[in-house]
Formats: structure tokens, C-alpha cells, sequence
């Protein structure tokens, strides 16, 4: 059975960087997952994840992303390597991205494969250190979150509602939010 981990990356004290967080707690509180899928509020993208590129066959990871013309609320779908050296795309506050992870892990010999979701954001750069996110942001919190539960179902993952029954997406209420 493939082992998948979502890592939710970000700063909850950064405004819209704590969009990551933002959706861990969504999904922790309204899902149940299958013991193969473990949900990873991480912070900031560090190398002390590479002990999750080691354990997991695929790695989702949910961040901010600034530096696109987008609307704020947006979901992006990248491949990591699309976002690798793309000076226009920012993830978050740390310098950290997917592809680095991947890359520094496979000169230990480990290899996943992943996928990368991200919000375009209005505020990530807040003069106070300020928790929760701008309104626009907040508003498309469901858009990005359905977008990492779509992402687990095409995996073949029986999603379970927190009162324990199965996970069914709305019937006609499937569109692609991901530009």
C-alpha cells in the first residue's frame, strides 16, 4: 500500500504564510485518513524532513506561494521541479522548497515522488507578527483543501468524514480548482 504524507508548510504568526497550518487543521479536524496517509503540520521546510522522503512513496505539500499574477485565493499545482528554480515563485518565508528536499534526500539514496499545492496570497509579510489569514485567502481556505483531498482520492485513499462515515464528494461539485 503507498505511503503518502501531506506536508502543510508555514508560519502560523506570518498572515496568509499560515495557509499551509490553515488547511492541516481543516483536514485533521473534519477527516480521517488511513493509516498510509500521514498529515504533517511542519512549519517551515527543512531538511529535518528528509526522514519523510525516506518513509513515504509520495509526498503532497501545501504552501503560500507569492510572486505569480493571480488573484490572492488561487490554487496552483505544481510538480516539484516546476517550482525549483523559478525565481518568480516564492514559497513561504523559508528558501526550503519540495525539489531541495528531494534533491539533498537523494544523495542518501532516497526517493519519493510528489506534488505540490499552493494559494496565491495577498499578506505574507505582515509588519506584526499576526495569526490568521487575509480575507480572500480564508474565503478560498475550501478551495485548497478540496484540492488535497481530490488529490488523495485519485490515490486510491478512503477518506472518512470525523463522524466516521465514508468521504463522498458532492455530485457535480467537482471542478478542477487548480489553474
Amino acid at each position: 500500500m503507498e505511503k503518502i504524507a501531506v506536508i502543510c508548510v508555514g508560519n502560523r504568526l506570518m498572515l496568509d504564510d499560515g495557509i499551509g497550518p490553515a488547511v492541516y487543521d481543516a483536514l485533521t479536524e473534519d477527516y480521517r485518513f488511513p493509516e498510509n496517509v500521514e498529515l504533517i503540520d511542519a512549519g517551515c521546510m527543512s531538511m529535518d524532513l528528509l526522514h519523510v522522503v525516506r518513509d513515504f512513496d509520495y509526498i503532497i505539500t501545501v504552501d503560500a506561494i507569492d510572486g505569480l499574477d493571480a488573484d490572492p485565493g488561487t490554487v496552483f499545482r505544481f510538480a516539484p521541479e516546476d517550482i525549483g528554480g523559478g525565481v518568480a515563485i516564492m514559497q513561504s518565508l523559508h528558501d526550503l522548497r519540495l525539489i531541495d528536499l528531494f534533491n539533498a534526500a537523494a544523495l542518501l539514496g532516497y526517493h519519493a515522488d510528489g506534488i505540490c499545492y499552493g494559494m496565491k496570497v495577498l499578506n505574507m509579510h505582515p509588519l506584526d507578527l499576526t495569526e490568521g489569514l487575509t480575507q480572500p485567502v480564508f474565503d478560498a481556505l475550501p478551495l485548497l483543501r478540496d484540492a488535497v483531498l481530490a488529490e488523495l482520492l485519485g490515490r486510491g485513499v478512503e477518506i472518512r468524514n470525523a463522524d466516521g462515515s465514508v468521504f463522498v464528494p458532492p455530485a457535480g461539485d467537482q471542478p478542477d480548482p487548480c489553474e
